[in-house]
């Protein structure tokens, strides 16, 4: 840890805890710095600027959302610890509303990895889905869709609560997005079984890789698969 670490860590807490109780969801760098005991130079040498020091709030919030989610028990049924990853991120939002909407809000010149750090977690969890063959699309694609509607969601219960009061709502949208990713518990006519098939292959080859093959021949079968499972893909736009 370096000298100023402790006093970075000061002043991002400081900064949050004046965001949530903010009526605008706004800081005053100002503020922040007198909470402190520092003056305003100090939080431009640490942070550069007001949008560096919200960036740091932000990936901040990030860790304590990660803690969240290490904490969050894992089970043998990856789709029940997906269920649960939902209700736990409506959670955070609850509970956290002004730093969450700085860590989900587009803010086109954030520098903060906070939403794309959440969406690793994500692509993780829909891995193991994927890994059990509970999964219809790559887990990055089932990913995007996952977060988007959790986000718009928990942004519209923050923005506007007596709109959005009934925890129903939620639910509803999380099994609509949730029915659209994951496969059936019986098979379907026109399921392709080869794709199926290749995707979870892919996702065990993720989760515990392979001693049996040469480094090149597990990348060239990792190829192989992303192609069966991405059939508008071309080789070209395939990662090397």
């Amino acid at each position: 840890m370096t000298e100023t670490e402790p006093l970075r860590e000061a002043m991002i807490e400081a900064a949050e805890r004046q965001l949530a109780t903010s009526a605008d969801h706004e800081i005053a760098t100002r503020a922040v710095c007198e909470a402190v005991g520092v003056s305003q130079p100090v939080l431009y040498r640490l942070f550069g600027d007001k949008r560096g020091l919200l960036d740091a709030v932000a990936d901040h919030g990030y860790e304590r959302y990660a803690a969240l989610k290490a904490a969050q028990e894992q089970t043998h049924d990856p789709v029940a610890d997906l269920h649960a990853g939902w209700d736990g991120h409506m959670a955070f939002a609850k509970q956290n509303p002004a730093l969450y909407q700085l860590m989900f809000t587009p803010r086109p010149w954030s520098r903060s990895m906070a939403r794309d750090r959440v969406m690793d977690l994500l692509v993780a969890a829909l891995t193991r889905c994927a890994a059990a063959g509970a999964l219809r699309v790559e887990p990055q694609t089932a990913a995007q869709l996952i977060l988007a509607a959790n986000v718009g969601t928990a942004l519209d219960h923050i923005a506007r609560p007596a709109l959005f009061d009934d925890p129903a709502l939620s639910h509803r949208m999380r099994d609509a997005v949730f029915s659209h990713v994951l496969t059936e518990t019986t098979a379907h006519d026109d399921a392709d079984p080869l794709h199926a098939t290749a995707l979870r292959l892919h996702a065990q080859l993720e989760l515990t890789g392979t001693e049996a093959l040469e480094p090149a021949e597990t990348a060239l079968l990792r190829r192989w698969l992303e192609r069966i499972t991405q059939p508008a893909a071309t080789l070209e736009d395939l990662p090397s």
